[in-house]
């Protein structure tokens, strides 16, 4: 049975305001186990392990590891022949799109979707995070753990506590000077351009990250990739260029760069329901009901370096990135038969849902998208 005004696998999503019917064997919101919960995931998850799409794609995550190093040095030997000249803005935002396809490469490691060994994922990670990129692989995972741990849980995901949104109406609701309570209200107008910045905070809090003193587990090389590369960077692109033509530069680098991570991982879950803090939900719930696809070619598979597919992402954290095309209309089936909600849109138009969502929260409406096992419960 599909919940009443939840959208289908086809459908355009709204993020849904609803009550949940779902199946007599369904697990209940509260954890009580039927035939349903651990067990629906654990039938699906055999699904996919017959399916063969657990397993390790090496000659797929070699040819790009091979490739990065490769791409970085010929894009540098092309920046220093082309020299002083505002042709280089152009360099600029082809790094910008360099800089973030490797990103993702380093999420996949990160994610231990290439290798079975744990210590060559994590190595792979901090050699493409913090020396190809100078993003800290230690920042990263302690934020990103937690993130995928609880999706959209209030007081538990990150990446709803962000500094420049408010993304729940308790935090419209904090004490704010005037100017900063119209700017939240306003706070869609603001969505795209604050991400240009993203970039600049990346690199702000990884090195944050490895230099204050909490757990970081391989501190020292951090430390030591993150100044070859932010360093050596700098270096080069001021010695290369002269100070305006570096400074424009850098600001479209690293303002594209930003924008592009951005671009590819807003649409996933903001603007899909949120979770109250104690609220519990089984693993095939959580992880499903709070995340969204995003309907496309392959063209925009490697665009979005798979994170289009962030319902199956959720769901197996270590599937090789090029399976998740084949294990999604294995999940909308499996969904759709039990009545899980199974949210996908197009591009454009889930930007639109989470400018809407922003603007929502903005505005001061109270519990702008309900999860929907709340509104179960309430309607009991």
């Amino acid at each position: 049975m599909t919940p009443s005004n939840t959208p289908t696998p086809s459908n355009t999503p709204t993020p849904p305001r609803v009550t949940i019917s779902r199946p007599a064997n369904s697990r209940t919101a509260n954890g009580g186990r039927n035939s349903g919960g651990t067990s629906e995931f654990s039938e699906l998850a055999g699904q996919i392990r017959s399916s063969g799409l657990m397993r390790r794609r090496y000659g797929y995550y070699w040819a790009m590891l091979v490739a990065v190093p490769i791409a970085f040095a010929a894009s540098f030997t092309v920046f220093v022949w082309i020299g002083d000249t505002w042709w280089q803005l152009f360099t600029a935002v082809f790094f910008a799109v360099l800089f973030t396809q490797t990103a993702f490469l380093g999420h996949d490691a990160a994610h231990r979707q290439m290798f079975r060994s744990g210590k060559w994922n994590d190595w792979i990670s901090l050699i493409v995070g913090d020396l190809f990129i100078g993003m800290s692989y230690g920042w990263w995972q302690h934020k990103h753990t937690r993130h995928h741990a609880s999706p959209n849980q209030i007081g538990a995901d990150p990446d709803i506590e962000l500094p420049v949104l408010s993304l729940t109406p308790d935090q419209v609701a904090r004490p704010r000077s005037r100017p900063v309570r119209w700017l939240i209200a306003h706070q869609g107008l603001f969505f795209f351009p604050i991400l240009l910045l993203e970039g600049l905070s990346l690199h702000a809090s990884s090195v944050r990250r490895v230099l204050v003193r909490e757990p970081v587990a391989h501190r020292w090389v951090e430390i030591a990739f993150l100044t070859i590369r932010l360093g050596g960077y700098l270096a080069l692109v001021l010695l290369v260029l002269s100070p305006g033509i570096a400074a424009a530069f850098l600001a479209v680098q690293l303002g594209l760069f930003g924008f592009y991570m951005g671009m590819a991982f807003a649409p996933n879950h903001k603007g899909m329901p949120l979770v109250p803090k104690d609220l519990r939900l089984d693993f095939l719930q959580r992880q499903v009901m709070m995340s969204r696809n995003i309907r496309g070619s392959r063209l925009l598979d490697v665009a979005m370096g798979g994170l289009n597919y962030q319902i199956e992402h959720h769901l197996f954290p270590s599937m090789p990135r090029p399976h998740l095309r084949r294990a999604a209309p294995i999940v909308a089936e499996y969904c759709r038969t039990r009545g899980i909600p199974y949210t996908q849109a197009g591009l454009l138009e889930s930007y639109g849902i989470v400018v809407g969502y922003i603007n929502r929260v903005g505005l001061g409406e109270r519990d702008p998208f309900l999860c929907p096992l709340v509104a179960e419960r309430r309607a009991l």
